[in-house]
């Protein structure tokens, strides 16, 4: 497994209002002054009693790279970015300030402080929208896939993905995926980049390609041996299952099935496979699912669940709407006041509080230090000291640290957590 290849221009990965308020703090002398700013999210999406803090890794990877280069430069000019004070400003920019923030694969909630970035102005809000381009999505990919490991039961799940959206967004919707629970990814890339383990067998298309339904799987079995998965739907899915035996044998490692009706199809598959004599077939299901179809298929003979467009498309847009709010100016907490997206100034405190029993009961946030009761864990860890990234380890590490965090975290979860419909945080939100 390598480091995960820095893009051709990471600095570039950002909006222009950013430089261009920059370039106006320089001019008036404002951009020195010390600020912090905030990442939070002012609601859950629909449905979501909890979210999922996923990115944090990817995003610690990708600071060290910001930097302007000449070809940066030289981009900037092209777009009439031009101001020469700027422009020397960007070549020398290195991030010196000091990031906090919920650790990866934590739990958050409305209000949540999931990172925050202490540094000179002008530093702070150049990352702005790198910090909100990965959090946002991969929080938002993390806490999909939670709710989707949540209705499984136990039962893996396999991201799949990979054809549905960019192909930066899929290495990374895997990640974030294999961080809350997801077994096993479609994508190489992601096995490559961060250890995340693959799995993959054969689409309809392998089977079109043979004179028949046996062919294909002979030829499949041949290479990939008995334990392979077979794709039993591409015709008949009775036929495809007596093939499937015939020619695996009853030591079949498993079969797919892609179309119809999944409940159905799967109990019928298994007492075919059963009087086959393959009682030990695993049955794996796919076709669009989401966490609302897994959890219809809970009393079905379903060993495993493919999950692919609703995960990584997010209904088309997946983001958390986490927002980056300058919350404090030179030690003194300022705060918007605009209808309907008010902030709340001053750096802030979090910690998760527990019952005796060990139960989480709430989130405490505060801009201020929180008296601490017992059972109470501090949420906020250092990220970043002094522009230097406290953890610059292996990738596989630490994704499997923040997926060994999240475990441990969601074990505290109070059982209404769970549910599916919708209703109210999982933890009571406490301000102090």
């Amino acid at each position: 497994m390598g480091d995960a290849p820095a893009p051709t221009h990471p600095a570039l990965l950002t909006d222009r209002y950013e430089l261009t308020m920059v370039a106006a703090a320089l001019a008036d002398g404002t951009a020195g002054r010390d600020c912090v700013f905030e990442v939070f999210a002012r609601r859950l999406p629909h449905g979501s009693r909890y979210g999922v803090v996923a990115g944090t890794g990817r995003l610690l990877e990708a600071l060290p790279r910001f930097r302007f280069g000449e070809e940066d430069l030289a981009a900037l000019r092209a777009q009439g970015l031009t101001d020469e004070r700027l422009l020397d400003w960007l070549a020398d920019f290195r991030f010196s300030g000091d990031v906090d923030g919920y650790a990866e694969g934590e739990l958050f909630f409305p209000g949540s402080p999931v990172l925050t970035v202490r540094a000179p102005f002008a530093e702070g809000v150049l990352l702005e929208t790198l910090v909100l381009s990965v959090l946002n999505h991969d929080s938002a990919i993390a806490s999909a896939a939670a709710r989707m490991i949540g209705a499984a039961c136990d039962r893996p799940c396999i991201e799949m993905g990979s054809r549905r959206t960019h192909e930066e967004a899929a290495v990374a919707a895997a990640r974030a995926a294999h961080l809350v629970g997801f077994a096993t990814t479609s994508n190489l890339e992601a096995g490559r980049r961060y250890g995340v383990p693959t799995a993959g067998t054969s689409a309809h298309a392998f089977t079109l390609l043979h004179d028949d339904e046996e062919a294909a799987f002979r030829a499949q079995v041949a290479t990939l041996g008995t334990g392979t998965t077979l794709l039993v739907d591409t015709y008949d899915v009775d036929e495809g299952i007596r093939t499937a035996v015939k020619v695996a044998g009853p030591e079949l490692g498993a079969i797919r099935l892609d179309s119809g009706d999944l409940p159905t199809l799967a109990s019928h598959a298994r007492e075919l496979l059963d009087s086959l004599g393959a009682t030990r077939t695993r049955i794996i299901v796919t076709s669009d699912l989401d966490e609302y179809a897994i959890a219809g298929l809970m009393a079905a003979p379903v060993d495993g669940y493919g999950v692919g467009t609703s995960l990584v498309t997010g209904s088309g847009a997946p983001t958390m709407g986490m927002v980056d709010k300058l919350v404090e100016r030179d030690g003194v907490p300022v705060a918007k006041r605009s209808e309907g997206k008010p902030s709340v100034g001053g750096r802030k405190h979090a910690v998760r509080r527990h019952d005796g029993s060990g139960t989480a009961v709430a989130e405490v946030i505060s801009a201020g230090p929180i008296e601490p009761e017992d059972g109470d864990r501090n949420l906020v860890v250092p990220l970043v000291e002094g522009g230097r990234v406290l953890d610059t380890g292996d990738p596989a590490r630490v994704l499997a640290e923040a997926r060994a965090h999240h475990q441990r975290a969601r074990a505290a979860l109070p059982p209404e957590a769970w549910a599916l419909s919708r209703g109210e945080c999982a933890l009571e939100i406490m301000h102090a």
